[in-house]
């Protein structure tokens, strides 16, 4: 479930983009009503929104954002206006193709998406970018890392709810040799199983694996593999059986001690707003006694928190 609220009473895209225009006007611009106005849009009515300015005014209001805005607000902002496939190639083009690589954000990205999502954000991000998603992996991700990932990107997985408990049984042996640290860890086993298998599937093979051997398959995991590829296995995992979960802990640690990972909180509040933000909420508020609304409150400043709090909606 959304989040962000939208006025029972939707002014017309002329309205909107009449009025972003008048707010770009004279010197500055007026911060407040770009906020009222964007963050209370869904993608659809953003996308209209654009096209009238455009047809209306001859300009590309996403330009027009990126020169009237600055530092994190304006992260914020660009990063929201477009629709959700589009933002996710975009996101893994600057992890990938940034300054630095930021493979934790990549992760975030292909290992939470559907296959269906996933196929489409490949072919955006080939005809937005003129390379294909696999060869920039290739490029700056190595090893087991690079593999799983290319693995989950490229299979097809059913994502229905049936399981098959023979198969589930088998897999958790399976896994149980490929962590046991006398062989060193089957990578590829690793690989095979958590690219191949549906999310129910998992959930099974964890709570399994659990009863089997009276050990937390994620901890077998953490034991016996390390870094990226580590990472990546354990957001498959974890997204499996509860994705608000994860999102509410990456949430967490883009807050957690000194400074903000500004660039991590942006992406996922704007990412989830309009998914399930309010069930990430709810998440939040059961596992670390303290409202989202707060904590971000608390860690952010000005219009960047005022445009952000609008995407979470009331302090609940």
């Amino acid at each position: 479930m959304a989040t962000m609220k939208i006025p029972m009473t939707v002014p017309s895209p002329r309205v909107d983009a009449d009025q972003l225009f008048k707010a770009f006007k004279g010197r500055g611009c007026d911060t407040s009503v770009i906020i009222n106005i964007l963050a209370h849009r869904n993608a659809t009515q953003r996308a209209l929104i654009e096209q009238e300015y455009e047809t209306k005014f001859s300009d590309d209001l996403r330009k027009r954002l990126q020169s009237e805005l600055h530092g994190h607000l304006k992260k914020a902002v660009l990063l929201w206006m477009p629709e959700s496939v589009e933002r996710d190639a975009s996101i893994l083009k600057h992890a990938l193709r940034g300054a630095v690589t930021d493979h934790k954000a990549v992760a975030e990205i292909i290992c939470t998406r559907s296959g269906s999502q996933l196929r489409q954000i490949k072919q955006v991000y080939y005809n937005t970018f003129g390379a294909k998603l696999e060869q920039d992996i290739e490029s700056e991700a190595s090893g087991n890392h690079k593999r799983v990932l290319l693995a989950y990107l490229n299979t097809t997985r059913y994502e229905g709810p049936e399981i098959d408990n023979v198969s589930v049984e088998n897999d958790v042996r399976v896994l149980k040799k490929a962590v046991a640290r006398k062989h060193k860890s089957d990578d590829q086993t690793l690989i095979q199983i958590f690219t191949d298998r549906s999310r129910t599937h998992l959930v099974a093979v964890r709570s399994t694996y659990r009863s089997m051997f009276g050990k937390e398959l994620g901890k077998a995991i953490r034991d016996e593999t390390r870094g990226n590829f580590e990472h990546v296995l354990l957001t498959i995992l974890q997204c499996s059986e509860n994705s608000c979960f994860y999102f509410a802990k990456a949430l967490r640690k883009s807050m957690k001690g000194l400074g903000t990972d500004d660039t991590a909180l942006i992406r996922l509040v704007v990412t989830r707003a309009e998914v399930d933000m309010h069930f990430i909420i709810s998440e939040y508020r059961k596992r670390y006694k303290k409202t989202l609304y707060n904590a971000v409150h608390s860690d952010t400043t000005g219009h960047y928190r005022t445009f952000l709090l609008s995407l979470l909606g009331p302090n609940v």
